[in-house]
């Protein structure tokens, strides 16, 4: 049910990243005050526009995290490091940091709270794969949410749909170690309705509801859908991983960004056949759930097509 009309914003911690700034988005469609942290206001502007309250400080200041909880109903945390400036921090920036935000919201009475995690984060299906370093920061913040007495809910998000065409270069889509069977992806628009119509109700307490799109594709599939979009062929080709894994360990101590990456693509190259196979339960009960239009793959590569003609 939504809440009550309460003019007090809502903090989006990550808001101008992927995610983030599609929430920030769809918060100010619902009339729905915005305020964002941002370590670069003005990139924080030209990315995000006139329409959120933008908060200058770093995410690991406990003191910028007060200043920016200050007055606010809600908040929602989207928070991601998985670029080369920022993978050697991610410790610091997705798990410190967000621990010590929701210590603040607690302090400042702010109870509404929606943290945006992977599709399903467990310890039992890291382990397995060596990636339990990988998801700790993950399963750390989720334990955190468990533990507090905050109004939360935990959004699992399937990787971007931006993925396919991530790996698309030319003609080609090159896919570090051909992937899964079928992998759930989802568009960033959908997550952000999602995300701004969870955090502005108050019957999701304790929930952890996994975002999928509305199929998991494999790739060979996706760029077999693409090339009919695009009215071009697009081949799959596939590398080896094992390069890719020598080359972190050797560069370990100087590109941890590296690591991370072969860290994302050991996981989605195992993503688990018993999960994917509930992708068709998962997406109907976000369509019972939530109000949104889902994003297909076709209506993504449209868009992109669209764009490029600009």
């Amino acid at each position: 049910m939504p809440r009550s009309d309460d003019r007090r914003p809502c903090l989006v911690l990550g808001g101008t990243g992927h995610y983030g700034s599609q929430i920030v988005a769809r918060l100010l469609e619902r009339n729905q005050p915005v305020r964002v942290l941002s370590r670069d206001g003005a990139r924080a502007r030209e990315i995000l526009g006139p329409g959120p309250e933008i908060t200058a400080g770093d995410i690991r200041s406990r003191d910028a995290i007060a200043t920016a909880l200050d007055g606010a109903t809600s908040m929602v945390i989207a928070v991601s490091s998985f670029t080369r400036k920022t993978a050697r921090h991610r410790t610091a920036i997705e798990r410190d940091a967000v621990l010590a935000s929701l210590d603040q919201a607690s302090r400042a009475g702010v109870r509404r709270v929606v943290y945006l995690s992977g599709y399903d984060v467990r310890e039992e299906l890291l382990a397995p794969l060596g990636l339990l370093e990988f998801g700790r920061p993950m399963l750390d913040v989720q334990a955190a949410l468990r533990a507090s007495d905050l109004d939360w809910t935990v959004l699992g998000c399937s990787p971007s749909m931006e993925l396919f065409f991530s790996m698309i270069r030319g003609d080609t889509m090159t896919v570090p170690g051909g992937g899964p069977p079928a992998l759930p992806t989802i568009g960033g628009r959908d997550v952000g309705a999602i995300a701004a119509q969870a955090v502005m109700r108050d019957d999701l307490s304790g929930q952890h509801i996994r975002l999928p799109g509305p199929e998991a594709l494999s790739f060979p599939e996706a760029a077999r859908r693409i090339s009919e979009v695009w009215g071009r062929s697009i081949r799959v080709r596939k590398i080896p991983l094992a390069p890719l894994r020598i080359a972190a360990v050797v560069t370990r101590p100087f590109n941890p960004f590296l690591r991370n990456l072969v860290w994302a693509v050991t996981l989605m190259n195992n993503f688990p056949a018993d999960i994917v196979a509930q992708v068709p339960e998962d997406h109907a009960r976000l369509r019972r759930l939530f109000d949104y239009e889902p994003t297909t793959l076709e209506m993504e590569a449209r868009r992109r097509m669209r764009a490029a003609a600009k």
